[in-house]
């Protein structure tokens, strides 16, 4: 299994931790975000839309076409385990 197999695996299971060790790690969280605001917020209410932003923001272009998409999913992905998180809540 290649590094990208175990980092996808990583993602899929906990995105925030995912989030961490990218950011630790690379520059990609750097490259997308000037600041610390936004990728910390990210992080902590949409780390799975987050983190796909991140990788596919690209320098000279931004995101574009299927990372735009890729956002997309990640963030319906969150919305949808943050609901069914309230409705387990609610009994």
């Amino acid at each position: 299994m290649g590094c990208g197999c175990l980092f996808g695996l990583l993602a899929a299971l906990s995105p925030r931790l995912a989030l961490i060790l990218v950011w630790l790690f690379t520059d990609l969280v750097d490259r997308a975000w000037a600041g610390v605001i936004v990728p910390l917020l990210g992080l902590i209410f949409f780390p799975l839309a987050t983190l796909m932003y991140v990788l596919a923001y690209r320098p000279s272009a931004g995101v574009s076409g299927v990372g735009w998409v890729l956002v997309a999913v990640g963030f319906a992905i969150d919305l949808s385990s943050t609901g069914a998180l309230a409705r387990s809540r609610r009994g």
